[in-house]
């Protein structure tokens, strides 16, 4: 079967999240929020994890066009979203081309609420089991 014979499903949709630009890592153990400017954020929207075949995905959307503002792979290691050091509610996202496979850009993403963190982190999850 052909990948884009494969249907897609939402495994969750957040309605309020946020995306900052985060300076880069100056340790080896990870990211911290506390050293982000998290009152000026680069964007902020709606979160989609899709799921189609084997492949998963973390679309961040316009919570009312719906025009995508970052799409990040999502692959079974888990290898490109990390958890920060400092709190439940942020995450760092790593950006990749997909035409080159090319590290695109680190960016930091936020929930307002932890329970939102927590069905992120289940939705991913699950989607690997």
């Amino acid at each position: 079967m052909a990948d884009d014979d494969h249907y897609e499903s939402v495994l969750l949709v957040i309605r309020e999240c946020t995306a900052y630009r985060i300076p880069p890592r100056h340790r080896a153990q990870g990211y911290k929020a506390g050293d982000w400017d998290v009152n000026s954020f680069l964007w902020k929207g709606r979160l989609r994890i899709i799921a189609k075949g084997d492949a998963c995905f973390i679309n961040l959307e316009d919570g009312t066009t719906g025009e995508l503002f970052a799409t990040c792979d999502y692959p079974p290691d888990g290898s490109t979203v990390e958890p920060v050091l400092d709190s439940s509610r942020y995450f760092v996202l790593t950006l990749v081309d997909k035409a080159s496979g090319m590290t695109e850009a680190f960016i930091g993403m936020g929930f307002q609420e932890r329970s939102d963190a927590f069905d992120f982190n289940v939705a991913l999850q699950d989607h690997v089991k």
